[in-house]
């Protein structure tokens, strides 16, 4: 699986003009399943995303997880995580997981995220979605697992 992190002081999604997935300060993470990713990707991802250390301390050093904080999360899905740029103008997304496959991965970083301790709340699998933040830093992390 693919994430793009992005520490922010607070994140909203919505539809159609409706809010449905907001958090604080925390993290907004966009995250796409790749072919081939299981469960236990999934797992350890969200894993390793509750436990990075990259908000202040005291001192003000990267040394706290949204753990630590008591930050939330809004996970995102985004296939476009999954682009490969490499020939021509137009990205292919052929490497990024079916849409079935990349739903049921993507709930399941979700829950797994919430389950570590980290409240989350989503986007909409597919959906066309405005996607406003305030990124705290800038601070952004990209992860696969």
């Amino acid at each position: 699986m693919r994430a793009l992190l992005q520490r922010v002081s607070e994140a909203e999604v919505t539809v159609d003009g409706e809010s449905i997935g907001r958090c604080g300060a925390g993290l907004m993470i966009l995250v796409c399943a790749m072919q081939g990713d299981t469960e236990v990707a999934a797992e350890r991802l969200a894993g390793k995303v509750a436990r990075l250390r990259i908000f202040r301390d005291e001192e003000g050093r990267m040394n706290r997880s949204v753990l630590d904080i008591g930050g939330g999360a809004l996970v995102v899905s985004q296939f476009t995580l999954a682009a490969d740029t490499s020939r021509g103008n137009r990205p292919g997304f052929s490497t990024a997981a079916a849409p079935e496959e990349g739903r049921r991965l993507y709930e399941h970083f979700a829950g797994a995220l919430a389950a570590l301790g980290v409240p989350v709340e989503t986007g909409q699998f597919a959906g066309d979605m405005r996607v406003r933040l305030v990124n705290d830093g800038p601070v952004t992390i990209w992860m696969e697992s």
